[in-house]
């Protein structure tokens, strides 16, 4: 007799809503180098995939406000995922370090205001932190890379999302 278990094997997929699967499929190939699979069905859902994980998208007329809900994608390269990041001149929010796991992160949104966290682990004794730059430097643009609410960074997901939108604003 087959022993019955409840431990997943992982997470297949995560299906959201999208206004413009097009563009969709255009960001994310070009932000996290996922590729669309033509389903062989009928259907409209887009089916991305990077191989290690899935991603789908339903098309919606209108877009329902996600806040305060969002996933997460691990980088195994961080300053060279930020510098790619920087390279499409997509904006995120100021990284955050968090010594007790050894980990970094920190806040983008997709065109349909999907937020995604970058998270990365470091393999080495500390995770190497964004050098501080001038106020108005390029590498952290006009508040440099700790952004306007200064070096401790935002306290939640909710003061996180307040900046991405203030830095998407400007």
């Amino acid at each position: 007799m087959t022993e019955m278990s409840d431990k997943p094997a992982y997470i297949h997929h995560v299906n959201f809503p999208t206004t413009n699967p097009e563009r969709t499929i255009e960001w994310y190939s070009k932000v996290f180098g996922m590729k669309y699979i033509k389903p062989k069905s009928n259907t409209k859902v887009v089916l991305m995939t990077r191989g290690n994980f899935d991603l789908h998208f339903t098309p919606v007329e209108e877009m329902d406000r996600m806040a305060p809900y969002h996933f997460a994608v691990e980088v195994e390269d961080w300053e060279g995922f930020l510098a790619h990041l920087d390279s499409l001149g997509i904006r995120h929010t100021r990284v955050i370090t968090r010594p007790e796991n050894n980990s970094q992160f920190c806040y983008i949104h997709d065109p349909d205001h999907t937020m995604i966290e970058l998270v990365f682990h470091a393999r080495r004794a500390y995770p190497p932190v964004r050098q501080a730059t001038p106020a108005g430097a390029a590498a952290g643009g006009p508040d440099g890379p700790d952004g306007p609410d200064g070096p401790d960074g935002p306290q939640s997901a909710e003061e996180a999302r307040a900046e991405l939108t203030a830095v998407e604003s400007r």
